[in-house]
């Protein structure tokens, strides 16, 4: 856990942070955590580390029963930790924070996270996490199925263009308009498979607070859930 201290008004609360990929909620999220002393729980990292393992194993995707054994192949290998750049997944003994965050995870992480047996099995797991409070939740069900008695939720949205741009500058390639005609594309089918999906899918909580960061450098993103945070959190606790 981080060592800061947290704010007296923020004590004890959980802040859930949804939306699209690209809306720039996993680096708002983790930089808001260090912010207020809170631990850091990326959600998707995890539906990642499933879809990295069921990967090596050879696994039939779209068969439920056989992502169940890599389920059970998981119990007790999967772990995460928080580290200096935010939260690590490990599988036994290996970092692979780095391996769940390539191209090819990226096209197949939707269809795994799909499967009821996965999501039961990773929601279950977010909720002991958040159960403690002092914790900011990322991903795209966080705040409408994992823990909908959240205190602050915030969803985050951005201009289908500065999504694509910002996929493509994290992986350090060039966003011209071939890449980034592409990248767009591969956001689109991303989000029909997640909104479409029958089990948590993305979706903007009813009591959640919008924020556009399309044109918000990453310190006025952070600032502005900052003080979305702040102002329901004295709201709900009647200190203004």
């Amino acid at each position: 856990m981080p060592s800061r201290r947290i704010p007296d008004l923020f004590r004890g609360a959980v802040i859930t942070i949804d939306g699209p990929a690209g809306s720039g909620k996993s680096t708002t999220a983790r930089l808001l955590a260090a912010r207020l002393g809170f631990e850091y729980v990326d959600t998707g990292a995890m539906y990642r580390a499933v879809t990295l393992l069921a990967d090596r194993l050879g696994t039939d995707l779209d068969r439920e029963p056989d992502l169940e054994a890599v389920l059970k192949e998981m119990e007790g290998r999967f772990r995460t930790a928080q580290g200096d750049g935010g939260m690590r997944v490990y599988l036994g003994g290996e970092d692979v924070t780095d391996q769940i965050r390539t191209p090819r995870i990226d096209r197949l992480v939707s269809a795994v996270s799909a499967h009821p047996a996965v999501r039961a099995f990773l929601v279950k797991w977010q909720r002991q996490r958040a159960a403690a409070g002092n914790v900011v939740l990322e991903g795209r069900d966080t705040g409408t199925v994992v823990c909908p008695g959240g205190d602050a939720k915030i969803y985050l949205e951005a201009s289908l263009g500065e999504r694509a741009r910002r996929r493509i500058r994290e992986r350090g390639e060039s966003d011209d308009a071939r890449p980034l005609a592409q990248e767009e594309d591969n956001l689109q089918r991303r989000d029909r498979a997640d909104s479409g999906r029958a089990h948590g899918p993305l979706r903007q909580a009813a009591d959640a607070i919008v924020i556009d960061t399309s044109t918000l450098s990453i310190e006025e993103q952070v600032e502005a859930v900052f003080r979305a945070c702040e102002n329901r959190l004295r709201a709900k606790r009647g200190d203004g």
